[in-house]
């Protein structure tokens, strides 16, 4: 049996990654935060367009949920994420990292509760998981 050596391709060190223009980084995270927000808020208006109150009545629910109250809204903001997490909704996901942005929640925080949604999702999250901090940074990324 004979050992094949390797070519001196397989033996080059790595390259290294090179890293993309800031710019170009914070123009496709805008675009993805931005279509994101506008497909919610078109779908959302056109969904209560119908008469529906079944619809109307679990938006408005959904709505009143998240104001201050025993829990404060950034609690709550965090619990949504938590939640979504761990039934594996990116949309969900991307929209309660927004909303705990706008509430004010910082990077560890959102890494304390990650950690929560992935302890007890498992590790069927950590695709999720990796989507999150995706958004999260391209939230980030934006300008202020």
């Amino acid at each position: 049996m004979s050992v094949r050596k390797p070519s001196a391709k397989a033996v080059a060190a790595p390259k290294k990654a090179t890293k993309r223009a800031p710019v170009k980084a914070e123009a496709k995270a805008a675009d993805r935060v931005k279509e994101f927000t506008e497909f919610r808020k078109r779908m959302n208006e056109r969904i209560l367009e119908h008469d529906n109150q079944v619809v109307r009545r679990f938006f408005a629910l959904d709505t009143q949920t998240y104001k201050d109250g025993a829990l404060n809204l950034k609690t709550k903001e965090l619990l949504g994420l938590v939640a979504s997490l761990v039934l594996r909704c990116d949309d969900c996901i991307s929209y309660h990292i927004a909303q705990c942005r706008d509430a004010g929640v910082n990077r560890d925080e959102f890494f304390e509760a990650f950690s929560v949604g992935l302890v007890v999702g498992g590790s069927i999250v950590i695709p999720h998981l990796r989507r999150a901090v995706d958004f999260l940074d391209q939230q980030e990324a934006m300008p202020a």
